[in-house]
């Protein structure tokens, strides 16, 4: 699963940490490539049934650039990118212009290959954009839509966990110091009063920062009482016998929050205007091939993970766990500040300027030409 993670403050980058973050994506490029064999970016031959968003261009356009290089997850709450490229939806919108797939397990990891100029667009959560927009000084990056809101939730031990009263004294994981869980649980347990220190995770509860992969075998052997995390682990732990004690986007206004946007490096974005709008097409009619489609769009991001991953989803874990994400178009802009706020609270983050982050020029011409409506940047939009 990816971390998104925030430093301990905008002022203190971890250099060496960024530098062999930047070692290890490249060093999975090799692998990445393999998957894009393996049918990432191809045509589907069964179409289903539902209208794009928007109006494709005819014929096999001819764009700016001959490749663009997209980065994504392979898990659900990436649900755009995996169905987009699997159905061919984004190459449809490409034309000519090939599409060059790289997965990544982290979010720090995303960052450094944007700044290394390994990919041009990617699909990650708000702590990483965050991050990288602050520690590149505003330079590297700009958030141009949004992808997925929810997906996330506080999933507990019932026997030892029935109410929040019961979490003191209790070992909770999230899958990596300062990622959006990791903020999520800390600014939650704060306005608890429940103390906790955000570098070693010790006090009032016991963060312990688990990597989703090995978080469920952590539950069975007791090691922890429950987790703060996104889908499909909380529905793999429901599986277990752990019980849903909090579902995040009941904490948000309309239970909605980001967490994944899309971003593209701010370089691409000034040389290759039109194949970024491209991507944003295809993004805007994956999402409405989705709404459209729900069963075939589950069933095509778990073949793309199966591709990805060597394993598909089953059916008990990947039904709770789509069916709790909601796809979208929107990057939710005011919840990006909120979950800024949220790590400056736990102490995990320095208060961020984060104005000129957003640049949703092309997404709102891609929505007006859809006949949809314009959405906002908070405030945060280019300077």
């Amino acid at each position: 699963m990816a971390s998104n993670q925030f430093p301990h403050s905008a002022a203190r980058p971890a250099a060496g940490r960024i530098r062999r973050s930047a070692v290890a994506a490249v060093a999975g490029l090799t692998a990445v490539t393999l998957l894009s064999a393996c049918g990432y970016g191809s045509k589907s031959d069964d179409k289903a049934a539902g209208s794009p968003a928007v109006a494709s261009p005819a014929g096999d356009v001819k764009l700016s650039a001959d490749t663009v290089k997209i980065g994504y997850f392979a898990n659900l709450t990436h649900g755009t990118p995996l169905v987009g490229l699997k159905e061919g939806i984004f190459q449809k919108e490409l034309g000519t212009t090939q599409v060059k797939p790289q997965i990544f397990n982290a979010g720090p990891a995303e960052i450094e290959a944007l700044n290394a100029g390994s990919i041009d667009i990617g699909w990650i959560g708000p702590s990483p954009a965050i991050n990288g927009y602050v520690q590149s000084h505003s330079e590297a990056l700009k958030i141009i839509g949004g992808s997925a809101s929810g997906g996330v939730k506080l999933v507990v031990n019932p026997d030892k966990i029935s109410s929040v009263d019961d979490l003191k004294g209790k070992k909770i994981a999230t899958p990596q110091r300062g990622n959006t869980q990791d903020v999520a649980l800390l600014n939650y347990l704060a306005g608890k009063g429940l103390k906790v220190n955000p570098d070693s995770g010790a006090g009032d509860v016991s963060v312990v920062r688990t990597d989703n992969k090995v978080t469920p075998d952590a539950y069975s052997s007791g090691a922890i009482d429950g987790a703060w995390v996104p889908e499909p682990t909380a529905s793999k732990l429901v599986t277990l016998g752990a019980k849903v004690l909090l579902n995040e986007k009941s904490l948000w206004p309309d239970n909605k929050f980001v967490i994944t946007n899309i971003i593209v490096s701010q370089k691409f974005l000034k040389e290759h205007p039109d194949v970024v709008e491209a991507v944003l097409r295809g993004s805007v009619n994956t999402n409405a091939f989705i709404k459209a489609n729900p069963d075939k769009a589950k069933a095509s991001a778990n073949a793309a993970i199966k591709e990805a991953a060597g394993n598909a989803l089953d059916a008990s874990i990947l039904d709770p766990a789509w069916q709790d994400i909601d796809f979208l178009d929107d990057p939710l802009a005011g919840t990006l500040q909120s979950e800024a706020d949220h790590a400056v609270t736990a102490g995990l983050l320095k208060k961020p300027d984060l104005t000129g982050i957003y640049d949703l020029t092309l997404l709102n011409k891609v929505l007006k030409a859809a006949g949809q409506n314009a959405v906002a940047d908070a405030g945060l939009g280019t300077k």
